[in-house]
């Protein structure tokens, strides 16, 4: 076979978005030296496929391998959009079971139909997965379902969907977006039935009556809230003397409050010792951080979520040459290139927070270094959110960091209890606090904690992005009444006061 062969058979699989995957994987071809791709990305995620889909708006020759077989990486396939439809279903299904609060609105014999549930959730993907590899055929990216390996720069080895060897691409750029794997907790092996995974606790068969999370990170809290609502007994146990390590910890700490008021229960300074099935549950050994105190922890579900980390085991980098740090993460430069010339890296295999939307913006980023333009990530301006009730959404400096930088500066605060609009909907839990430079009024940080926070903070991220001061948000009209008006009220409270506290 000859490697023309090879890639109409590979654009042939693109144009199939549906054909089965042993039918797609099946087309085993070799190459010709005239067939060479300008850019080969190994990852579908939310890193890689923008940067496919940028790379062929651009008029580049593009492939995209990736070894899930549907576009979207963890995050669209087994991370933030199952776990957001799972949210947003649980969340709606507890107001209707325990009452609509104040607003005069209750219901009898309220159920949850778990299979209904789920399969809205996986009606979901697969409704984005299928819209994604036509966004791919649109800009004639040629979509590979396999696994890539780098041989060296400039060569790909494929392995496809049946773990055969499938041929090597040749390209001038290869850009690695293979993205992370939940961290395992070796003295708690996952079997993704009793003791799972983020992966695992999105498709449990039933609801437990007890849960355990280990680690009270993002994943940790969101997933435990998922399953508190619907009704399981959750329990977080985490090493740390606080939650969500990195964020503000005035922040963190209004936010545990506002979990433990749900009935999230919190065992902190806690270290797990081991873990084991007992039964049809699982038994924890756990240990006191301070005085060394062990006791004996049972669930029906154990979920391990103490972080994620960069999965590039097996991708042949360093036997390419590239430079690897810690935990498996790619060095790159600020342009996101490896050591190895025509070698890059973005998204969770290089430094900085594992957000889909940091992957995203340095997906497009590489691809226009790449085509000779000037990509750049802002990444002072990169938002986290988390996806509870209410939601937690930050972006640039905490005060903590702020202070153990040496930076004098100044805080504005601004409560929901105080803003009309949470007061007429009920949903007065929660601020908004701007941490700005003390000498110049620049914004440095701003956090959130209201039930759209993840959609508030996008006017803080733009301030920043541009550079704004407070009281430029301050002067900013903001319609009445709108959560929004706390915003400016906070923007208010930095730089001079607040007129609603």
């Amino acid at each position: 076979p000859t490697m023309s062969g090879m890639m109409r058979g590979f654009g042939l699989a693109a144009r199939q978005a549906r054909a089965p995957l042993a039918r797609v994987a099946a087309r085993r071809m070799s190459s010709t030296p005239e067939t060479v791709y300008d850019v080969v990305i190994v990852g579908g995620g939310p890193g890689g496929y923008p940067a496919a889909i940028k790379a062929g708006q651009l008029g580049l020759k593009v492939a995209c391998i990736d070894m899930r077989g549907a576009p979207g990486g963890t995050c669209l396939n087994v991370g933030c959009i199952p776990s957001k439809a799972l949210l947003h279903s649980s969340h709606i299904y507890e107001e209707a079971k325990h009452g609509f609060g104040p607003h005069g609105i209750s219901a009898d014999n309220v159920r949850i139909e778990l299979d209904k549930l789920m399969e809205h959730k996986n009606k979901t993907v697969t409704g984005l997965t299928s819209g994604i590899e036509g966004l791919l055929k649109k800009y004639k990216v040629d979509y590979i379902k396999g696994k890539g390996k780098v041989l060296k720069a400039g060569e790909v080895g494929v392995t496809d969907m049946d773990g055969k060897d499938a041929g090597v691409i040749k390209t001038k750029n290869i850009v690695i977006a293979t993205g992370s794997v939940p961290t395992p907790l070796p003295p708690v092996p996952i079997d993704e039935e009793a003791i799972v995974s983020s992966t695992g606790c999105l498709k449990l068969a039933k609801i437990p009556k007890t849960m355990i999370v280990i680690g009270a990170g993002v994943i940790g809290l969101e997933m435990g809230s998922v399953w508190r609502r619907l009704g399981a007994e959750v329990t977080v146990v985490e090493y740390l003397d606080r939650i969500t390590p990195g964020l503000d910890s005035e922040i963190a700490k209004t936010f545990q409050r506002i979990l433990t008021k749900q009935g999230m229960k919190f065992k902190m300074q806690t270290k797990v010792v081991r873990g084991e099935r007992k039964g049809e549950g699982v038994s924890l050994t756990v240990e006191s951080v301070k005085d060394g105190k062990q006791e004996t922890l049972t669930a029906d579900i154990v979920l391990v979520a103490i972080g994620r980390n960069a999965y590039t085991n097996g991708l042949g980098l360093e036997e390419a040459g590239v430079k690897m740090g810690p935990r498996g993460i790619v060095e790159v430069d600020e342009r996101m290139q490896t050591n190895v010339p025509g070698i890059w890296a973005i998204g969770d295999v290089i430094r900085g927070a594992m957000l889909a939307h940091k992957a995203e913006e340095e997906g497009i980023a590489v691809i226009e270094n790449i085509a000779g333009k000037h990509g750049h990530v802002n990444y002072k301006a990169i938002p986290g959110v988390i996806y509870t009730f209410p939601e937690v959404a930050n972006v640039g400096m905490s005060e903590d960091e702020a202070k153990a930088a040496g930076i004098k500066y100044k805080i504005g605060k601004f409560p929901f209890m105080a803003n009309s609009r949470a007061r007429a909907n009920a949903l007065t839990d929660g601020l908004v606090k701007f941490v700005t430079e003390a000498e110049t009024d620049k914004i440095l940080g701003v956090h959130i904690i209201a039930h759209n926070a993840g959609e508030m903070i996008a006017e803080g991220v733009l301030g920043i992005e541009y550079g704004a001061t407070a009281e430029d948000i301050a002067r900013t009209c903001h319609a009445h009444p709108t959560m929004s008006e706390a915003f400016k009220e906070a923007a208010m409270a930095a730089y001079d006061k607040p007129i609603h506290f």
